[in-house]
């Protein structure tokens, strides 16, 4: 998770983080009780944050962690958003309810994005079978 903050990777981690903080301003301004635009602008922001972390990791076993990860959270941060006194709870319920979902499409879609990629570069950079005699 810290390749994000690498030489080679940290402008794209802040534009990421750029992205997510005006996504949730914009979201703010916009309301999110009862409001489709919001609450998708809400989870835009979320994804944006969960890629500015992650968007250096090319293998599915990473992406399929944050996956698991991901569920579990989300009981976590449900049942702790519940059983919390007030003030902490809001932060638990908008970790569950907005993050862990980001995390959780981040993981799945990553999974597949970098199983299908290494299959490619495996299959193209094989060598060439031998003739049969």
């Amino acid at each position: 998770m810290l390749d994000a903050f690498s030489k080679s990777q940290w402008k794209l981690t802040l534009l990421l983080f750029a992205i997510c903080g005006a996504l949730a301003v914009v979201a703010g301004v916009v309301g999110i009780d009862d409001s489709l635009p919001g609450q998708s602008l809400v989870y835009l922001s979320g994804t944006a944050l969960v890629l500015a972390f992650v968007h250096p990791w090319r293998t599915s076993r990473r992406f399929l962690y944050l996956t698991g990860a991901s569920v579990l959270g989300f009981f976590v941060f449900a049942i702790l958003s519940n059983v919390t006194p007030a003030g902490f709870e809001g932060i638990f319920f908008v970790i569950a309810l907005f993050l862990c979902p980001a995390a959780l499409l981040v993981g799945i879609v990553g999974a597949v994005a970098s199983f299908v990629t290494s299959r490619r570069e495996h299959r193209h950079h094989a060598p060439p079978a031998s003739p049969v005699t």
